[in-house]
């Protein structure tokens, strides 16, 4: 089943869509240091998305604020559903990498499905299994699993209990996963 993922075009449209309406309702809002007014701030990136997500390497820009008070001009990020942080890798292949590397159970087997270097896919994992569980994102996702998600199948024990295509499930883990991407004052 997981040799054949491939996220297309059309599944990563989506994705930018939904960031686009995420910096349109913020750029409504004033600088959380000054008050001043937000204006569009994007700034270039270059993501990977392996062998499951190349048409993600396509996204060149992160959506992006700052504040036109001078003096202020901090940036404001808001959240995301392509980036997971900063990650080189979009937050859709670091979540079917992981989930791959789960099925297989060796991150060194994903990397002939993913393209994703074995090293990279292991980091992640800990990641899921370690930092992850302590995000108030995680509390709030594994509150509405039962029975409790098991943390070293993360992310495919979440993912697993979704309903819809992959597709689907894993846009709907992007969504959730949004308020941990991007830093807290």
């Amino acid at each position: 089943m997981f040799d054949q993922i491939v996220l297309g075009g059309e599944f990563f449209e989506g994705l930018v869509a939904v960031d686009e309406a995420i910096v349109e309702r913020a750029t409504g809002e004033s600088c959380r240091y000054c008050g001043g007014r937000l204006h569009r701030g994007d700034y270039p990136r270059k993501p990977r998305g392996g062998l499951i997500g190349q048409a993600a390497e396509s996204f060149r820009r992160r959506f992006s604020l700052c504040c036109g008070r001078e003096g202020c001009r901090r940036r404001a990020t808001p959240p995301s559903v392509r980036f997971l942080g900063r990650r080189v890798y979009v937050g859709a292949v670091v979540i079917v990498a992981s989930m791959v590397a789960v099925m297989k159970q060796a991150a060194s087997e994903a990397r002939r499905s993913t393209g994703i270097a074995a090293r990279t896919t292991r980091r992640w994992l800990r990641w899921w299994r370690g930092p992850f569980t302590a995000t108030s994102v995680f509390v709030a996702v594994s509150s509405r699993m039962v029975p409790a998600v098991s943390r070293m199948a993360l992310p495919l024990s979440i993912v697993d209990r979704l309903a819809g295509s992959l597709e689907g499930r894993v846009r709907q883990l992007l969504g959730w996963l949004r308020p941990i991407t991007t830093s807290a004052p």
